[in-house]
């Protein structure tokens, strides 16, 4: 079983380990920045980072923030990162952290979470899926930009 609280500078070599595994890469110098923002930022922005711990040590953690984006978005929760150690994979930890991030939003009086996921992770797409996440009122484009010379 898992203990859910806040994420700590103290975190940040558990979390680049985490990432790296389901990433490929270890990322430390990105999620240096990312933690200088959620945990020392004092911007006024509404942010969620939690730490699922069992065991004794960091076995999941999840990063999100209260956002309002152009286009009429009203605000809402956005999910951008979740991370659960693989011997931890399948335990239950993913969906503890979204439900306390849940929690943590509704105490905001935000009615709506986001995320993205690549079409191609399935299991982590599987995931949102599974915790009752559906395709949303707007499309994600984009386009590849040639390089200037």
């Amino acid at each position: 079983m898992s203990s859910i609280r806040k994420l700590r500078q103290a975190d940040l070599a558990d979390v680049v380990r985490i990432d790296a595994h389901h990433t490929g890469q270890r990322k430390l110098a990105y999620w240096r920045q990312v933690f200088r923002q959620f945990l020392e930022s004092r911007d006024g922005r509404t942010r969620v980072g939690l730490a699922a711990v069992a065991d004794g040590g960091l076995v999941g953690y999840l990063l999100g923030e209260v956002r309002a984006f152009e286009f009429g978005s009203e605000p809402c929760g956005w999910i951008f990162a979740v991370g659960v150690d693989p011997r931890w994979l399948r335990a239950g930890i993913g969906s503890v952290l979204l439900q306390a991030a849940d929690d943590a939003f509704r105490a905001k009086k935000v009615s709506r979470v986001r995320t993205m996921v690549r079409r191609s992770h399935v299991p982590v797409l599987s995931f949102f899926r599974a915790s009752g996440f559906e395709g949303g009122a707007y499309l994600q484009l984009e386009k590849d930009l040639e390089p200037s010379d």
